[in-house]
């Protein structure tokens, strides 16, 4: 890498970060702002709302300071680097999320048989401020190049249309006493969550239990190695990912080489086969036909 090209990635990274700093400290402020805002309208939309943005916060908290150790290198402790470290804070978001989307429900459906009606000014006073500061995060974000930055954008953007249905539904409330509309909207909110809790969640914990990502799938990846001509056999096959993105793959190839020349060329054909897969990391191990494998462990193939 150039001095060039290294200080331009630096500075990219350097503002991607700073761009990610802003959306937090924004999200975490006006976290705060909806559940003062929430209990003083007595609204249980705006609490719902509060708590989605809270796991964003967390989410954007965690990303911006993996945005800054992502980019460590390896060392003696951690040989992959700090990528992993993500999945601590997705499980820190889940539990959040879950927490507070049950405190929510339980706020929330007594409601339904109970209407309370809120307080229609306060809640509108809110989302304006819920569509703008949402909608200025957004913005910063807007255009970045990083995956955190993409997803951040996203759910920020899924903010704004929140905000949005909070204030159809106050104005709605201003003209109409319809006071079941607030749990109403509180429990749809709570819902959406639950089901992004439960996705995330899930492939969270197939992370943690080292699962084998969905692509590249491991029939893919042994079959374009089966399609080596000097490949006979393939045993040890294993794929795992470090953070969801970036995939590790290890496996022993069984192959005759007579010489030198071989190998080499083996080694080149395994590398052109697996490159189109992206992986952060390969180990590929040459066995002989005749060679017998020291590893015991039970593997797949």
């Amino acid at each position: 890498m150039s001095h060039q090209h290294a200080h331009h990635h630096f500075h990219h990274d350097d503002h991607s970060s700073e761009k990610i700093g802003w959306a937090f400290f924004l999200n975490f402020g006006f976290t705060i702002v909806e559940f003062i805002g929430g209990w003083l309208t007595n609204s249980t939309a705006i609490m719902a709302d509060a708590v989605h943005d809270l796991g964003d916060t967390i989410s954007i908290g965690s990303a911006w300071v993996l945005n800054k150790l992502g980019h460590k290198k390896a060392n003696h402790q951690f040989t992959y680097g700090y990528k992993r470290l993500s999945l601590s804070g997705a499980l820190i978001n889940t539990l959040v999320l879950t927490i507070g989307s049950m405190w929510v429900l339980s706020e929330a459906i007594p409601r339904l048989l109970a209407p309370q009606m809120p307080q229609t000014e306060g809640m509108m006073v809110l989302a304006v401020l819920g569509i703008a500061v949402n909608g200025f995060a957004a913005y910063k974000l807007h255009g970045g190049h990083t995956l955190n930055e993409k997803v951040l954008n996203w759910h920020l953007l899924e903010d704004v249309l929140g905000w949005v249905a909070v204030m159809i539904v106050a104005i709605i409330m201003q003209f109409v006493a319809w006071p079941i509309l607030d749990p109403l909207l509180s429990v749809a909110f709570t819902l959406f969550i639950m089901v992004n809790v439960i996705r995330h969640g899930a492939q969270t914990l197939k992370l943690f239990f080292q699962a084998s990502p969905t692509s590249p799938a491991v029939e893919e990846v042994e079959q374009q190695l089966l399609n080596i001509p000097q490949v006979q056999e393939i045993h040890q096959l294993h794929i795992w990912s470090l953070d969801g993105e970036h995939h590790v793959v290890s496996a022993h190839v069984i192959s005759h080489c007579s010489s030198l020349e071989d190998y080499n060329n083996l080694k080149k054909q395994v590398a052109d086969a697996l490159q189109p897969f992206g992986f952060a990391n390969t180990t590929i191990e040459v066995e002989l036909a005749e060679e017998e494998c020291r590893d015991n462990v039970t593997s797949l193939v």
